[in-house]
């Protein structure tokens, strides 16, 4: 367990980053210090393992006051992953993740054996091992990152804004490999970020920091969307909270529609009047573009079959949440929503009257 109280960072020029900071991160848990630019977040979380010192107030790391142990030692028992992975250029890639290992006097061959078993579960293809930073992309450097903070299985994982660099469907990736590994090992993570949607996402708990240092709440995702403390947190998360609630209310149980469909080889022969729409699917069943009387034409000239039609952003799993198959169906050209069973084959549509169906049965149970 990770407890601050009354937590205090002054700078001698008298700038206060962190006033009077009271929290508790219970083991195992992942929490998200998420807030704007020059709010005390990242401070607060690198007051944990001594990188800055507190200027008053007690951190106690299970139990333990932090300003009483050995700043090395304290950090050897910590993973610290950072934006953009800070691997070091000249090592491979198993030689940074057996660094800590190696650092706390394991034999390096040992360091790096458990090091291959570490990059293997983080996702990362055994290939990569002895290539250099450089010659990995983005996402592989910080899943490096994360390994490296992982090698020397602490108890404890600091985040620092560790997928800001990253393209958003790399960011979307690393935040689901965060929440597997989590469920396997239940680390105590203190992750930090700016953007709302991403603590949102993966916290248990989220602690949202204002102007200051001043820590404004401390709650699960789902009551800071229903019910923000006050008019900063309001605004902070934004006007789309509401929606963004429905991703905590499950999609099981929703009505299900027929839908029309064909391969690409049965596009000519269709016949379709204004308003009507087809599911275009691959030979392999999954599905391929949404086309309409308007799309079999330009078809026929011979021009793309993906004019407007793409059907990737209307797909969801029927054990998704609410706001997943809501925006499916909002986002599908057809107004129907495909949902598609574990090996992404068609099951039916769903339309967004029948989420709002689903959502109003939930709020009366």
């Amino acid at each position: 367990m990770i407890e601050f109280a009354g937590v205090t960072k002054q700078y001698p020029d008298g700038t206060v980053a962190v006033d009077d900071l009271d929290l508790v991160v219970p083991d195992g848990n992942l929490v998200v210090f998420v807030g704007p630019s020059g709010c005390g977040k990242t401070t607060s979380m690198r007051m944990i393992n001594r990188m800055i010192e507190p200027t008053s107030g007690t951190l106690t790391v299970n139990g333990e006051d932090v300003s009483k142990v050995d700043p090395v030692k304290l950090r050897l028992g910590i993973g610290y992953v950072i934006q953009s992975a800070g691997l070091m250029p000249h090592l491979r890639v198993v030689d940074n993740v057996a660094t800590v290992p190696v650092l706390k006097g394991e034999s390096r061959r040992a360091a790096r054996k458990a090091a291959l078993g570490v990059l293997e579960r983080v996702g990362l293809d055994l290939k990569l091992a002895d290539r250099y930073p450089a010659q990995l992309s983005g996402g592989q450097q910080q899943r490096v990152g994360v390994a490296r903070a992982l090698a020397a299985d602490p108890p404890i994982l600091l985040m620092d804004e560790p997928f800001s660099a990253v393209d958003p469907v790399v960011r979307e990736e690393l935040q689901t490999e965060i929440l597997r590994l989590q469920s396997e090992l239940h680390k105590t993570i203190v992750f930090v970020t700016h953007d709302i949607d991403e603590a949102i996402k993966i916290g248990d708990t989220v602690a949202v920091f204002g102007r200051g240092g001043v820590l404004q709440q401390y709650d699960e995702p789902q009551r800071l969307l229903s019910n923000p403390a006050n008019d900063f947190v309001a605004g902070f998360i934004g006007a789309d909270r509401g929606y963004r609630g429905l991703q905590f209310r499950h999609a099981t149980g929703l009505r299900m529609h027929d839908i029309r469909s064909t391969d690409e080889a049965g596009v000519d022969a269709l016949e379709l009047r204004d308003g009507e729409w087809v599911l275009v699917t691959r030979p392999d069943g999954a599905p391929y573009a949404w086309i309409d009387g308007a799309g079999v034409a330009l078809h026929r000239s011979g021009k793309s079959l993906y004019d407007s039609t793409t059907a990737g952003g209307s797909l969801f799993r029927p054990d998704d949440s609410l706001r997943q198959a809501l925006d499916a169906a909002l986002s599908s050209p057809s107004g129907l929503g495909v949902a598609v069973d574990a090996g992404g084959k068609p099951i039916g549509g769903v339309l967004a009257d029948d989420v709002l169906d689903a959502l109003r049965e939930q709020r009366s149970r």
